[in-house]
């Protein structure tokens, strides 16, 4: 081996310097990727600005959502209180119309009973106004068919002029809203008569 150095002391040497060169690169390259102090500085002032940006858009993102959910809590409690506002304000021109209706038969002595027959019924088709206007429907199933849905049977009678299971009487309306059962009407069903006991002998 010391025979080849010495043959080829050139070599050797070319080998040495391509080391060095080498070695110095490596370390250039490491310097240069290490920053110095100022931009160290530099990067860490960054950091913290992002860092401070990001706290207020968090902060600013947390007082929206409690404004949002004070604001929808206050929204909830007004349609609450207020939900019958409507319907109340229709009701008004009735509740009107009854103390006029009310007023009339108290203080005049020699009261028609024509005119408040025909106050009455107008009062009513106010009333029954402001109730369809609300969604608000009457049953009055006379003549029809027994519907557990909406009728309650109060009696059965015997009855040979209609079909068995037909509303013959009702003792008081039923009412739903928006197609929901208020109440049931209140109503007297018909059943076949029973048979004679001539008939069954």
């Amino acid at each position: 081996m010391e025979k080849d150095q010495a043959e080829n002391p050139q070599q050797t040497q070319e080998e040495t310097t391509e080391n060095e060169v080498a070695e110095a690169d490596v370390e250039a390259a490491a310097a240069a990727q290490q920053p110095n102090p100022e931009e160290l500085t530099q990067l860490l002032e960054d950091a913290r600005s992002k860092a401070d940006d990001n706290w207020d858009q968090l902060m600013r993102a947390r007082a929206e959502l409690d404004n949002l959910r004070k604001r929808t809590q206050r929204d909830l409690e007004n349609a609450h209180k207020f939900a019958l506002e409507k319907f109340a304000q229709d009701l008004l021109q009735v509740w009107d119309s009854l103390e006029l209706g009310h007023q009339a038969a108290v203080q005049v002595e020699n009261t028609d009973i024509t005119k408040l027959l025909e106050g009455t019924e107008l009062t009513l088709k106010l009333l029954a106004n402001v109730m369809e206007k609300n969604g608000i429907e009457q049953i009055d199933p006379e003549g029809e068919s027994f519907n557990p849905e909406f009728h309650q049977a109060m009696s059965v009678q015997e009855r040979d002029d209609v079909a068995p299971n037909t509303v013959v009487g009702v003792v008081q309306k039923g009412y739903t809203l928006n197609g929901r059962l208020m109440r049931p009407a209140m109503v007297m069903v018909s059943k076949a008569p029973a048979a004679s006991v001539d008939e069954q002998a």
